[in-house]
């Protein structure tokens, strides 16, 4: 029951995520004055289409399911081989997102191996941000970037490490929350050079791995606060957390679109400040995300993570069905949720099985 309980949670924090992408994909470069001239007072209320396409995700999620990809590959190449660089192969699978995107220039030798990368639809363009592109090619053979940002780029795509480390400790969360958010941060570093960028990002890892494994929001980001705080250039992480979580605990039944004062989105801490007090404010899944995406800043982003974050307390049963039914990649999104949980249990002694999931995430 528990294991059962688990996966859907799982599936629920990268569904959710995407779902909150798709809604927020039409008005991500929008003003909230905008949005409401142009869909109503109450803005959006429902999927509607970006890209000619009704549920299209955007680079967060594309990016999000090549994290989730090179974690797994990682994982291969760690048990199978017996030594790995995790960062390393978390670059190369970005490498193969940024081939996706058209970026030829991207070195020859990384391998467009495994399955995720054979689904074409991945191929789509969706207003990729210009910081991971740029940190991506120009990245070489460095694990961390050596750009000076701290967009949201890295705390987007950074819920499959919290997923990693929730199904592979179920019965130790102080080890997922640590493991988490050590890692969150090293990923997030790939593209993200400003200590903000990455620490936002590991705190949103470890808050991921906690709700998953039973931890309320409020308290599992308490305790990834109390993470960053040892790592220096930690205040503006913890500032803007601290934000979110007083001023949801203020709201009550009073809690409005109007959270400007957090900020909105285009940055890592404001991004997880503004998921942070959606998620805490808002009643249920539905009003969680619109809420989200209906404002003036980063729409995708703070919608996905959102959604990312309800997903994983509440599991599926909570996503409405008519925005599932047109959800873009839904199958692969699903697909790739169900490796991770399965990750924690594969025989890696059983020849037939080893063949079967080298084939799928080639740990090379």
């Amino acid at each position: 029951m528990k294991d059962a309980i688990l996966a859907t949670r799982v599936r629920g924090c990268l569904l959710g995520g995407a779902v909150g992408d798709a809604l927020g994909a039409p008005v991500e470069f929008m003003k909230r004055s905008q949005i409401i001239e142009q869909f109503g007072s109450a803005g959006v209320t429902g999927l509607v289409p970006a890209y000619g396409v009704l549920g299209a995700i955007t680079d967060d999620t594309q990016l999000t399911l090549f994290t989730a990809e090179g974690l797994l590959r990682a994982k291969v190449r760690g048990e199978l081989r017996g030594i790995c660089n995790p960062a390393s192969v978390m670059r190369k699978a970005y490498w193969r997102w940024l081939k996706t995107q058209g970026e030829d220039d991207t070195e020859d030798s990384i391998a467009m191996n495994g399955w995720l990368v054979t689904d074409r639809r991945l191929f789509a363009r969706r207003a990729p941000g210009l910081t991971c592109l740029a940190a991506l090619r120009g990245n070489g053979h460095t694990d961390t970037a050596t750009n000076d940002s701290k967009g949201a780029g890295g705390v987007m795509r950074i819920a499959p490490v919290g997923i990693m480390a929730a199904v592979n400790a179920p019965d130790s969360v102080p080890w997922a929350a640590s493991e988490a958010f050590t890692m969150g941060c090293e990923v997030a570093g790939i593209t993200h050079g400003h200590p903000t960028g990455q620490l936002a990002a590991g705190v949103m890892a470890s808050v991921v791995a906690q709700v998953l494994l039973d931890i309320d929001i409020r308290t599992a980001t308490r305790h990834a606060l109390s993470l960053a705080a040892k790592v220096p250039g930690h205040l503006e992480t913890i500032r803007a957390c601290e934000a979110a979580l007083d001023a949801s605990a203020d709201a009550g039944s009073c809690a409005t679109f109007n959270f400007s004062a957090l900020g909105q989105g285009w940055v890592a801490e404001e991004a997880l400040a503004i998921a942070l007090y959606c998620a805490l404010v808002a009643p249920d899944f539905r009003s969680a995300t619109l809420m989200a995406v209906n404002h003036d800043g980063d729409s995708d982003t703070t919608g996905s993570l959102v959604g990312q974050l309800l997903g994983a307390q509440q599991g599926t049963s909570v996503l409405p069905a008519e925005w599932l039914e047109h959800l873009e990649l839904r199958d692969v999104i699903e697909a790739i949720a169900d490796d991770l949980v399965a990750s924690s249990s594969w025989d890696l002694d059983d020849a037939v099985q080893v063949k079967a999931i080298w084939h799928r995430y080639p740990g090379g």
